[in-house]
Parts: structure tokens; sequence; C-alpha cells
């Protein structure tokens, strides 16, 4: 019963996702936040030019990647983060040191209610992709040859604007 209502509970937060509210971001006071909530490593310079994104939507985001990382295995110090300036917007990256995951698991990790985990609901990783992509913006997993999995997003400069997002509001 309490199984079912967290899968009922969950799909419903999955059906309602909010539109993002675009702000103009610094990726330093953005990043040092996300540092204080959750431990994990910054890979290279943070861009000096702002993102422009919800950054609550994308804070979620994060979290859960980063949470990810942390319970595959990998220790705080290898789980990092790095943003980069990237065709016309920015690529972040969480990278973590395990293993990597099977090509089965890769395929199917993206889908609403996949998990490997014994108590995962599998709405996590699908939840991340509707928010990137309701930003205009692309998610994507992938082994790291090194060893590891990266999940790799990338937001637009230019996000898709609240009218294109909602057609019957008024322009």
């Amino acid at each position: 019963s309490r199984h079912l209502m967290g899968f009922i509970d969950g799909y419903s937060k999955f059906a309602k996702l909010p539109r993002p509210r675009i702000e103009t971001v610094a990726w330093r006071v953005f990043v040092e936040r996300l540092r204080s909530i959750l431990d994990f490593q910054i890979d290279g310079e943070l861009p000096d030019r702002p993102g422009r994104f919800d950054p609550a939507q994308i804070e979620q985001v994060l979290i859960n990647l980063i949470k990810n990382a942390n319970e595959s295995g990998s220790l705080a110090r290898d789980v990092t983060l790095a943003v980069s300036p990237d065709s016309g917007g920015f690529r972040l990256r969480v990278c973590d040191r395990v293993s990597g995951i099977s090509e089965t698991v890769l395929k199917s990790a993206l889908l609403p209610f996949y998990s490997t985990k014994r108590s995962g609901s599998g709405l996590g990783l699908p939840l991340c992709r509707e928010v990137v992509e309701s930003h205009g913006g692309r998610l994507s997993l992938a082994n790291r040859p090194e060893g590891g999995l990266a999940v790799t997003l990338w937001l637009p400069d230019s996000p898709i604007p609240d009218e294109a997002a909602d057609p019957g509001s008024p322009a």
C-alpha cells in the first residue's frame, strides 16, 4: 500500500512539472550553493558568463544526479561537476568513478519507472530529463572510457520562452 502511494505520488509530480522561471544565474554562486548541500568536486574553471535557466529546477536536477553518483559507490572526491560554454549554451557533466552501467541499463535509465534500485521509483532520471528539455536542453548518459558514468546536460543560452511553452497564454 505504501509503495503504491509512493508510486502514485511520484507519477503525479512527474505529470505536473511546473514551467521554468528563467533567470540569469552566476555559475560560481550557483555551484557554491550546491556544494553547501552536497559533497562533490568541481572539474575545471566555472564560466564567467552567466547561464539563463530556472535555478531551483536545475539545482534539483544536479542534486539528483550528484546523489545518484554518490549512491553508486563513488567516493565524494570522485564525483565531479564540470560546467563549460558549449555551442550556444552550457554543457554540465556530472561524473563518477565506479564501473559504469550495462548497455541495457544505459538504454532504459531515462524511461519512467525503470530503476535498478531496490526502493527506487524510477522517476528521478526521467524527471531530470523533463526539466532539462523544458529549458530547451538535452540530457544524456554515457559510460566513460576511463571508468565511471557521465551524465551530460546541455542548456541553451536562450531557453524556450514562457509564451512558447504555453500556447494558451496571451502574447
